[in-house]
């Protein structure tokens, strides 16, 4: 016998609560992306419980650049600072929020905010959210009444907040700025299981005394990358967003991701159309940089209307260049982009860590791992030293020595190698 269509209606509204609920619990236990659950067009807007509202603290401390606080509001400071890889000549600063915990999961966030922006200046709020697995989402730019999807259910949001100067320099005035996190973690996409790699044009970065955009001054024989958007732009002195790029002749180098560019900054060419920031009827993983110098993509010319004059989508400091994977000429590269992982990451200790072809120094030197890069290890195994010497496995033939680096207990590994 056919239920009324009231106990329908109920019926159904019970079994998607569950069904939200379920998802609620399996992301917070192990910090994965989930399909998407089967919903009516009606309902996927709807908040699944009540929104947590907070106001940003515009005080900028040592995690942030080329901003200062005037009369409560932000501004950039009088000393313009240009991030070295993009050399668009336009001065800009950001501020990087506290991590603002959630009492209910979310993947969706709107912001507010107040600022006088003179001609040509611009302000943008990016928040990015963290996994049940203490990883990161990729930085998302939000806006009042389009919400910042973030394709993971969060626990927690980080906001950044970036100023551009306008005409002769004059800066924006942030006067407040307000986040909203909406409940429910309906509408994600699949977390992927393997971490995208291209093969893409590597420059040298070079610029030794120059400021990246997350405030680093670069120094002589540097180890960091930049790419040409800042969704994965890490915090200074973080390794968040960490690339393993590979030369052909073999070497490798895990580095973070410190500065935006070369050329572009808003061409996040490692994702897919449909989450691509910017020219999304390019291939996923190919770079308006390269299609424009390769193929006339665009005029031949990058978001700045410059003339591409090299395929470049990723540069390289010098002692990434150098060092970690020996070359000499820019070449071409093969990165993969290790934050869309889930696996266990291991943090890298030392200034500069060496990489085995094997589990001990008696191996060949295959590579480099820069401080604060985040591995990630597929099993351990000891050395000939015994059980103390414990080596773990970040890729087919490179091991990296387990006593420079430091795991969360909670997250050690302990799958065992089955072979070097």
């Amino acid at each position: 016998m056919a239920l009324p269509a009231r106990r329908c209606l109920r019926t159904r509204s019970t079994a998607r609560t569950a069904a939200v609920a379920l998802v609620a619990v399996l992301a917070l236990l192990g910090g994965t992306n989930f399909p998407a659950l089967a919903q009516d067009k009606s309902q996927e807007n709807k908040p699944q419980g009540r929104a947590t509202t907070w106001t940003v603290r515009l005080v900028p401390d040592r995690d942030d650049t080329n901003v200062r606080s005037d009369a409560g509001a932000l501004r950039l400071t009088t000393a313009a600072t240009v991030p070295a890889s993009s050399r668009s000549g336009r001065p800009e600063g950001m501020l990087l929020t506290a991590v603002h915990p959630l009492t209910e999961l979310s993947s969706q966030v709107t912001t507010e905010f107040v600022a006088d922006q003179p001609a040509g200046s611009a302000v943008a709020v990016d928040v990015r959210g963290i996994r049940g697995d203490g990883s990161w989402t990729e930085w998302v730019t939000t806006a009042p009444k389009v919400p910042a999807r973030l394709g993971a259910a969060v626990t927690g949001v980080q906001a950044r907040i970036v100023l551009h100067s306008g005409q002769g320099g004059a800066s924006p005035l942030v006067r407040s700025v307000r986040l909203t996190a909406q409940p429910g973690v309906q509408l994600l996409a699949a977390r992927p299981r393997n971490d995208p790699s291209y093969r893409v044009f590597a420059t040298r970065e070079g610029l030794v005394g120059g400021t990246t955009a997350n405030g680093h001054v670069i120094v002589p024989r540097d180890h960091f990358v930049a790419l040409p958007s800042a969704r994965g732009l890490g915090p200074r002195d973080s390794g968040d967003y960490t690339v393993k790029v590979c030369a052909s002749n073999g070497r490798c180098e895990w580095a973070p991701v410190w500065d935006v560019g070369p050329w572009n900054t808003t061409d996040d060419y490692w994702n897919a159309a449909d989450d691509r920031q910017t020219w999304q009827d390019l291939p996923q993983g190919r770079p308006e940089s390269q299609a424009a110098h390769d193929d006339g993509y665009n005029g031949g010319r990058d978001q700045f209307n410059r003339q591409v004059v090299n395929s470049a989508g990723i540069d390289l400091a010098d002692g990434t260049f150098w060092d970690g994977l020996g070359l000499r000429t820019n070449s071409w590269v093969t990165v993969t982009y290790l934050w869309t992982d889930g696996r266990t990451p291991a943090i890298v200790t030392l200034p500069i860590l060496p990489v085995f072809s094997g589990p001990g120094e008696q191996y060949p030197a295959v590579g480099l791992a820069a401080q604060r890069a985040k591995l990630l290890v597929e099993c351990t195994t000891t050395g000939r030293a015994g059980p103390a010497d414990r080596w773990l496995r970040i890729g087919a033939k490179q091991f990296i020595s387990a006593a420079h680096v430091t795991i969360a207990k909670t997250q050690a590994p302990d799958t065992r190698c089955a072979t070097p």
